[in-house]
């Protein structure tokens, strides 16, 4: 709900885990030197989740950008982070993982295996 100047009112509705989803690069993509993986986070509550990256078990040192949240008419949220890579880190790598953490709650992860992607 908004109020006035914009002010919003949200009814807390308890910690709703989000679904997430890892999009693969795309061939052509590929082909072309880089690797573009997307992580979509669908149905969670509170806002506050945050997405990170593991490449190959490990925390990435490489920058993701993330999308604002957007709130659903259901009261839940959805967001993204994009991540890239050069394609052949792609290539090496045996898995890379969206993580979606929260203080106090146990993580949310998805796991893409880059080897069983057709490419």
């Amino acid at each position: 709900m908004t109020f006035g100047g914009g002010t919003k009112l949200i009814v807390d509705s308890g910690v709703v885990r989000p679904t997430l989803t890892v999009l693969p690069p795309s061939p052509e993509e590929l082909q072309q030197g880089s690797a573009t993986l997307v992580c979509l986070a669908s149905g969670g509550s509170p806002s506050q989740w945050k997405l990170s990256w593991k490449v190959g078990g490990s925390s990435t040192t490489t920058p993701a950008s993330h999308s604002l949240e957007v709130l659903g008419s259901d009261g839940r949220f959805s967001w993204s982070s994009t991540l890239n890579l050069p394609a052949d880190q792609w290539k090496k790598v045996d898995s890379v993982t969206c993580e979606a953490s929260l203080s106090g709650q146990s993580s949310v992860t998805q796991t893409l295996d880059p080897h069983s992607c057709s490419v």
